[in-house]
């Protein structure tokens, strides 16, 4: 199945770069690329006698990376949690009986959201305390 794509018009520029440099870097052959800029770095330290600058050159060169990675993997994760949160928000107002107040559970502190969750917690024990009642099997 095709993914489907937005127009390019309708994603900012930050958006367009982000997810490509995602995708990107995301490769087999990124992971490839970069191991083999260190295995290069690491054979060259006898021609440079390991000295302080070369070693300078892959910390300088891989915190500058990493550095930016942080905002783009920051991005995609928001952009991904939002549309999943929106299409998880579409089902639940669409099934008939869901508590439609659980739509915005992402706004609540963590105290709220513990309370929740011990709630379903609770749930699901009686829920696997009568499944077992009713296989016959002991409760303990």
């Amino acid at each position: 199945m095709a993914k489907r794509r937005m127009p390019q018009s309708d994603r900012s520029f930050f958006t367009r770069l982000s997810q490509s440099i995602a995708h990107w870097t995301g490769k087999p052959q990124t992971f490839i690329g970069a191991a083999a800029l260190i295995v290069l770095w690491a054979l060259s330290g006898p021609f440079f006698g390991y000295n302080d600058t070369w070693q300078l050159v892959v910390n300088t060169s891989t915190t500058i990376v990493t550095f930016l990675m942080v905002f783009i993997i920051q991005n995609s994760q928001n952009r991904d949690t939002a549309a999943m949160q929106i299409k998880l928000d579409e089902l639940i107002c669409r099934l008939e009986g869901a508590r439609e107040e659980l739509l915005d559970l992402e706004e609540l502190d963590e105290d709220k959201l513990e309370a929740i969750r011990d709630e379903f917690e609770q749930m699901a024990a009686k829920a696997r305390k009568l499944t077992r009642s009713a296989k016959g099997e002991s409760t303990d």
